[in-house]
């Protein structure tokens, strides 16, 4: 069995793809290492294990609170999924990530995000999480508990996500506009309004100017005059586009101005086609918001050593949260993705390049991508103590870690 990108055959001498809880209980309890996936949309062996649980065929169910301020919904449920689900009732979720086609509960485990300003990660809308530990037990953790930050970024340790409970809100609309050509020195000059811009933005490049701007704007919003005197200076572009620009945009959601749904604006790529690349390699790393026009400046500076590695680069905001081991506790970031070309040796000396040059600003790295390990400093998740008790309160014998968990976190 392989991931998402075909670039990890998985170590696994037992693939079970449970069809009940019941019987997902069953093997946890028989089983001595255990790893979960779902959507397989990893690029390192966070997934690997001696049996691994194939989640997809797990029931799919959709309860939703009286309030109508949540839903509670199987782990295994894609963001796609969940939308179509509660569109027909007026309701969706404040934020998506770039694709939709992710499962819920490996998208909050490895700390996953949208983008914008004022939004955080996506498993800071997770309101409670059904686990089944080591020894089969089921258990339920909600925000109320004070074990909770510590339980939704969970890096797949604590046990078998069946079921989440997701924030949701009154459906609101997206439009979305494309804007041309931005030298890298005019975005550091104007980092603040350029993504003040939209309720979600994204700056692509690949290290010689920002070749697109994709300003996602509530309907209704208002635009800071700050960032209005940023895009008067932009061409807006006339007709689709995708980051990768010599690819076909039909694959990317509508763009031009016209509003819809947010779930058809907010993620880059529509739910039936092939998102970004297809086969590729991805890494991401985030800094402080503080520090985001340097860190720019210092990658900038070593694009011609990751030039033939680097399909395309993503820079978004993420709000700050308290969640022990988010990339984004405690601070506001500036997200660097790059997606690079299906070659592990090429991908992996391109990621450590721009580790290296990152050092002076205390990054973080996306806990399911391509990083260089031994340059981040674990350290700086202030909680990771914390977060080791707890797993080890919940699994005793160790059945949801693996090497991978093991080398990095204790």
């Amino acid at each position: 069995m392989q991931n998402w990108a075909g670039n990890i055959t998985f170590d696994a001498t037992s693939v079970v793809a449970p069809q009940s809880l019941s019987e997902a209980q069953e093997v946890i309890a028989g089983s001595t290492k255990v790893r979960a996936l779902g959507s397989r949309h990893s690029f390192n062996r966070i997934g690997d294990g001696a049996c691994i649980l194939d989640t997809r065929g797990l029931p799919e169910f959709l309860e939703v609170s009286t309030d109508r301020r949540s839903v509670r919904v199987n782990g295994s449920m894609t963001y796609g999924r969940l939308a179509e689900l509660v569109a027909p009732l007026g309701l969706t979720l404040s934020n998506f990530a770039s694709l939709p086609h992710i499962s819920i509960a490996g998208a909050v485990a490895t700390g996953t995000h949208g983008s914008g300003d004022t939004n955080r990660n996506l498993a800071s809308a997770i309101n409670a999480v059904q686990l089944i530990t080591g020894t089969g037990e089921m258990i339920e953790i909600s925000r109320a508990d004070e074990r909770f930050d510590g339980a939704v970024v969970s890096l797949g340790a604590l046990g078998l996500v069946t079921a989440v409970g997701v924030d949701v809100e009154a459906a609101f609309e997206v439009a979305q506009i494309v804007y041309g050509d931005l030298s890298i020195e005019a975005l550091v000059e104007n980092l603040d309004a350029v993504f003040a811009a939209g309720y979600s933005v994204s700056a692509f490049t690949r290290w010689r100017d920002i070749e697109q701007l994709w300003v996602k704007s509530r309907v209704g919003d208002p635009l800071p005059a700050s960032s209005a005197a940023v895009l008067g200076t932009l061409e807006q572009i006339g007709t689709k586009r995708h980051p990768l620009r010599e690819l076909d945009p039909d694959a990317c959601t509508d763009q031009l101005g016209v509003p819809g749904p947010a779930v058809d604006r907010l993620p880059h790529f529509r739910l039936g086609f092939t998102p970004s690349a297809g086969n590729e390699i991805q890494s991401e790393f985030f800094v402080d918001r503080t520090q985001g026009g340097a860190a720019v400046r210092a990658i900038a500076t070593v694009q011609r050593d990751i030039a033939d590695a680097l399909l395309v680069s993503e820079l978004r905001t993420v709000a700050g949260d308290s969640q022990w081991m988010s990339p984004h506790v405690g601070r506001e970031s500036l997200a660097f993705h790059f997606t690079w070309v299906p070659n592990q040796r090429e991908a992996n000396a391109a990621a450590r390049r721009v580790a290296e040059v990152l050092q002076p600003f205390e990054p973080r790295a996306h806990w399911g991508k391509v990083f260089a390990p031994d340059l981040f400093d674990m350290g700086c998740y202030t909680n990771r103590g914390r977060f080791v008790e707890l797993v080890e309160s919940l699994d005793a014998s160790r059945t949801f870690t693996n090497d991978w968990f093991d080398s990095l976190i204790g």
